[in-house]
């Protein structure tokens, strides 16, 4: 694989991402209750539209197609987000939720074009750079806008949450909270057995094992070197 090709798959990645965000950002929108951050999704839609129109304009000055790729990456960002506008919760402390999941996108995507940037340049195609930077500008700054909104919502949230705490405590957890407590406990007992030396994960142990005994083999074959050494410098 040479690295254009690299570039290509980057490419095709972030214009799965930024199609993906095109029809998860309306539900976003109406889903939100702060009007603040309901105009900075309205508005990062109209981008994102011409982010998708941009990534057109890069595929066709490498002479390539923009399909072939779906992004995984950004199907799970949006994962996120669909989470928690599923809340069961209202107001500034569901506006809370989202927030973080919407700054996680954002990242995501600030990651998948400066990635790409560094390569076009390496490639020499400063068009290519040109165009994909225009876009980061504007992920950036929907970024800065969304993370602007935040110190309101939860400063309202922390007043909502010590009104509700109390009804809050008594409410029983739902099939999917439980699964998701469940899951994230899993997550930690499996890293703690990794931590402490003793994985369920057989590949893990192989691989750990393997290198204990390439460096238990580098270290005897470095004594018995020098062992060897000393007895021919006796002999002579």
């Amino acid at each position: 694989m040479s690295l254009r090709e690299v570039l290509i798959g980057e490419l095709r990645d972030l214009y799965s991402a930024e199609n993906q965000l095109i029809k998860q950002l309306p539900k976003t929108a109406k889903g939100t209750t702060s009007t603040e951050l309901k105009q900075v999704f309205v508005q990062h839609l109209q981008e994102t539209k011409g982010h998708v129109e941009r990534l057109k304009q890069v595929f066709e000055k490498l002479g390539k197609k923009p399909t072939g790729k779906h992004c995984s990456g950004m199907e799970g960002a949006i994962e996120e987000v669909k989470e928690a506008l599923d809340e069961d919760e209202e107001g500034a402390l569901k506006d809370a939720g989202i927030l973080g999941a919407a700054a996680r996108v954002g990242h995501y995507e600030i990651a998948g074009y400066s990635a790409a940037i560094l390569i076009a340049k390496q490639l020499g195609e400063a068009e290519v750079v040109g165009l994909l930077t225009q876009t980061l500008t504007e992920v950036q700054n929907t970024a800065k806008l969304v993370m602007g909104s935040a110190k309101g919502i939860l400063r309202e949230a922390y007043a909502d949450e010590a009104g509700d705490r109390n009804e809050a405590q008594k409410k029983p957890k739902n099939a999917k909270e439980k699964q998701s407590k469940k899951e994230s406990e899993d997550d930690e007992k499996q890293a703690q057995g990794v931590l402490a030396g003793r994985s369920g994960d057989e590949d893990s142990e192989m691989n750990l094992g393997s290198l204990k005994g390439k460096n238990g083999g580098s270290e005897k074959g470095k004594k018995g070197g020098a062992s060897k050494g000393k007895s021919e410098a006796k002999k002579k």
